[in-house]
């Protein structure tokens, strides 16, 4: 098997980083960072997410393991107490394979000829770059509302519990094949008027949004920051990519809910 292991880069991240490569190869595993069968991330959800779109281009070969080293995370389930361990099951215990839904986005542009794909793992959101944002929202080829605010979100189910939730969305289990829309701060009055609630949009269905004026726009692509002007269309939907978790042991979702929102401990 090869592995690759991907650290936050502080002094604790790194040594166990080393000491894990050193374990595993004593286990005849080899070190590879271009085409690993098991990526190992060592820090937080921000770490994975860099993983992520390193290796976004072979996620059907790729899975992924996360060991936190802060703050209990959403993707990562092992802790540095626990890195022998993991080792031991990596190199002698087959996994399960979890997969989670991943957002697709595709940027189109006025002129034409040419379009920007990305995917997310957590989400994407857009902002205008010096005004209120205006949009058209489409869903399955049909206008549903002239948008005015601050922004849209547009969130997976892994990433519902991130950004998605500080805007008041909802909290959905990955392992519902979705993709969410949540506003930011949208224009209410008696002119303007939005649905004001998050949407959710099953795998079969497509939201574009459509420039009403200024066609410059900031997105978003997970820790990802990106200026595109000459905007024609932004399309979203569920990708047909899949990221794949190596799971050595069971990681319930709604336990993390609980222990990163609810819990004292």
């Amino acid at each position: 098997m090869r592995f690759a292991i991907t650290s936050k880069g502080d002094a604790r991240s790194n040594t166990l980083m080393h000491k894990m490569r050193t374990y595993l190869q004593d286990f005849d595993l080899q070190y590879d960072e271009d085409q690993p069968d098991i990526c190992i991330s060592v820090g937080g959800d921000g770490t994975l997410l860099y993983a992520f779109h390193r290796y976004s281009s072979r996620l059907d070969k790729t899975a992924f393991v996360g060991v936190h080293t802060g703050h209990l995370g959403f993707y990562a389930d092992w802790v540095p107490e626990e890195i022998e361990k993991l080792v031991i099951a990596i190199a002698k215990t087959p996994y399960q394979v979890v997969e989670y839904p991943l957002l697709e986005v595709i940027i189109r542009y006025q002129h034409g000829g040419r379009e920007t794909r990305y995917l997310a793992l957590n989400e994407s959101t857009v902002k205008s770059v010096d005004s209120t944002l205006v949009m058209d929202v489409e869903i399955r080829g049909q206008h549903f509302e002239r948008f005015r605010g601050d922004g849209l979100c547009v969130a997976t189910p892994s990433g519902s519990t991130a950004y998605n939730k500080a805007l008041g969305g909802a909290i959905l289990h990955p392992s519902l094949s979705a993709i969410q829309l949540t506003e930011m701060a949208s224009i209410n009055n008696r002119v303007f008027r939005t649905v004001g609630s998050p949407l959710v949009l099953p795998a079969h269905h497509t939201c574009i949004l459509k420039p009403v004026n200024r066609p410059d726009f900031q997105v978003t692509v997970d820790h990802l920051t990106l200026l595109h002007k000459d905007v024609k269309s932004i399309q979203f939907r569920v990708a047909d990519e899949k990221m794949r978790f190596a799971r050595f042991r069971p990681f319930p979702f709604w336990k993390r809910v609980h222990d990163s929102f609810i819990s004292d401990n």
